[in-house]
């Protein structure tokens, strides 16, 4: 019988975002970017610090590698709560965006026919959800999360509950981000989110994390970690995992990490790796293997 490859999860014990997001993508071994359209989709529900949104050290460095790697253009696209103009100019990234040759796209200022209708027959959603359709079109999705809880009944916003930004917040003459957090339901609907489309590269940036509150402010503790994988539920289980291990809400700590709805529900979907033993997780050098060594422990838990 051929053996099913694992998803591999790179991690880099640093403190150094730039050199963290280097090292981790670059032991990933793989190369979505070359000679493709790259869409990065950020975390910036808001304008709030790191992790409350992706540092802009992060982002450039994500930017810069992309184009060692070559990318063929690189643009950025986000739909932020408030508005997403004001929050980039709040958080100082367009000038930084601009001279890397990166394009913005604000999700806001999208026409209504470019929100294309997902009906996702099955799902917890009253009727389907619309996703940005930059997001369904690019040629290679990089997805850049941060290591957090979320108090609004997420749970933890890693790079599953990240996507919730190609979602409208009203269009149509449907608010669909009241249907999200008024749902009992909406762990399984950020699930559910991720169904249409496939990252090709995730970086999960935790040199600073929230482990209570988020996702906008929260308790902030230093989790000196960096990691990237091409599997959103394996990085998502490692990120819980890490949580954990740094002491988090009950939410997060009480609950096996493959039995928390968000992940539950990606596995039911085929979303990516179903179980600890289907998750590689790799130390890009001899300095975090013990650090990957107590994660590895704690996802072994399931």
């Amino acid at each position: 019988m051929t053996a099913v490859p694992k998803s591999r999860v790179t991690l880099a014990r640093i403190d150094d975002r730039a050199s963290g997001v280097q090292q981790t993508i670059r032991a990933l071994a793989v190369n979505p970017a070359k000679n493709k359209d790259v869409l990065i989709k950020p975390n910036f529900n808001t304008a709030d610090p790191a992790p409350g949104s992706t540092h802009n050290d992060t982002l450039v460095a994500l930017v810069d590698e992309l184009w060692q790697m070559g990318a063929r253009s690189i643009s950025v696209g986000e739909r932020s709560y408030p508005r997403t103009a004001s929050v980039m100019e709040a958080k100082g990234i367009v000038p930084l965006l601009e001279a890397r040759d990166v394009r913005i796209i604000d999700f806001d200022a999208l026409p209504d026919e470019d929100w294309v209708k997902v009906d996702a027959a099955g799902s917890h959603w009253r009727d389907g959800f619309r996703v940005a359709r930059p997001v369904l079109d690019a040629a290679c999705l990089v997805s850049a999360g941060c290591l957090k809880t979320h108090q609004f009944g997420g749970v933890f916003t890693l790079s599953l509950k990240l996507h919730v930004g190609v979602v409208p917040t009203t269009r149509h003459g449907y608010d669909y981000m009241a249907e999200l957090h008024g749902s009992p339901h909406q762990q399984e609907l950020i699930a559910e989110i991720n169904a249409p489309f496939t990252p090709d590269l995730v970086v999960l940036d935790g040199v600073e994390a929230f482990v209570d509150g988020g996702p906008a402010t929260g308790k902030r503790v230093r989790g000196d970690v960096v990691l990237a994988a091409t599997d959103r539920v394996a990085i998502d289980a490692v990120g819980v995992a890490i949580l954990k291990h740094l002491g988090s809400n009950a939410q997060v700590m009480t609950r096996p990490i493959f039995f928390q709805k968000q992940i539950a529900r990606a596995v039911e979907l085929g979303l990516g790796a179903d179980s600890p033993e289907a998750i590689e997780l790799v130390a890009t050098d001899p300095s975090g293997e013990d650090f990957r060594d107590r994660v590895a422990a704690i996802l072994s838990q399931g």
